[in-house]
């Protein structure tokens, strides 16, 4: 239940969130590639061997641009507050996410993350929240990314004093422009088979929620089985932008932006279909057995392979 008269617009955007580190390894970089299907088909495949394996005496392996979505998980833990707003943590749904990265990063690092609001919209029966994390190397100070992520907090809307629901942002519209699906033939498809234990290996990154591992807990939530995590989702079609548009090189990768449509069982396979608009790669990624979208949204490229 939201308290409408606890409230105030200038208390909420005032909030202060706590700052949090964020620490990694190697171990920690090649657990999540596999964890997003890396070398899963080939566990010798030319293109992702470089990121769970030190490949041709590279002093350090490398890491997926996806990993950063990582550096954003404590940002909305169990019982955050902002001041007016209430809700129950099982009934958050992560609706979307968007990551901006700045430099290639490291294979092993210690980060200082600055969270802040970065929107909240009163939609009556539901409260969307928009947490900034940036995540910057403690030892030089730099900028490697930033996070973005979209909640849907159900039952916690209705907080607005005034007859106007409340909506705030604090970034440009055009930051962000929605993704409209071609109805052209994708530019590249590839096709993903996720295993049985997809969500298992998965949450050995960091994300523990039950809903991806108890089977009682998702049929509570109403699934017949616990599902794939949608970041897991995620990492799966940016994978499959890197093989296909970028020929294997991920730092080709600016900016990734993902809005989460439907639930994956972990063992179903995957169908990321692509297109090509200038610098910046419009996908949508299918479930093939129950032919339903899961997942869509856009890469950002720093430029295309030379091989385009």
């Amino acid at each position: 239940m939201t308290d409408n008269s606890e409230f105030n617009p200038e208390l909420v955007l005032a909030h202060k969130f706590p700052e949090r580190a964020f620490a990694y390894t190697e171990r920690d970089v090649a657990l999540y590639a596999l964890g997003v299907g890396a070398c899963a088909r080939n566990a010798v495949d030319a293109d992702e061997l470089k990121y769970v394996y030190h490949e041709n005496g590279q002093n350090s392996i490398q890491v997926l641009p996806t990993f950063a979505a990582l550096f954003s998980l404590e940002s909305i833990p169990d019982g955050i507050s902002l001041p007016g707003i209430q809700y129950d943590p099982h009934l958050l749904l992560h609706g979307q996410q968007y990551i901006e990265v700045y430099k290639a990063f490291p294979s092993c690092a210690s980060l200082d993350n600055k969270v802040s609001l970065a929107g909240l919209h009163d939609k009556g029966k539901a409260a969307i929240l928009e947490i900034e994390t940036k995540s910057y190397e403690r030892e030089s100070g730099e900028l490697l990314c930033m996070n973005r992520t979209t909640v849907y907090l159900r039952g916690a809307g209705g907080f607005s004093k005034a007859s106007k629901p409340f909506s705030y942002v604090n970034y440009a519209s055009n930051q962000v422009p929605a993704v409209k699906i071609p109805k052209s033939p994708p530019f590249a498809l590839y096709e993903d088979c996720t295993q049985a234990s997809q969500a298992l290996l998965y949450r050995l990154s960091g994300d523990y929620n039950p809903l991806h591992s108890d089977p009682s807990i998702a049929k509570v939530a109403g699934f017949s089985a616990p599902i794939l995590h949608g970041l897991c989702t995620l990492g799966f079609a940016v994978r499959a932008i890197i093989k296909c548009i970028c020929k294997g090189d991920s730092n080709m990768v600016k900016n990734i932006s993902g809005r989460f449509l439907l639930h994956v069982y972990p063992g179903e396979t995957l169908i990321t279909e692509m297109w090509l608009d200038g610098l910046r790669v419009i996908y949508q990624t299918k479930v093939k057995e129950r032919n339903r979208s899961v997942l869509s949204g856009f890469v950002g490229l720093n430029r295309l392979a030379s091989s385009m």
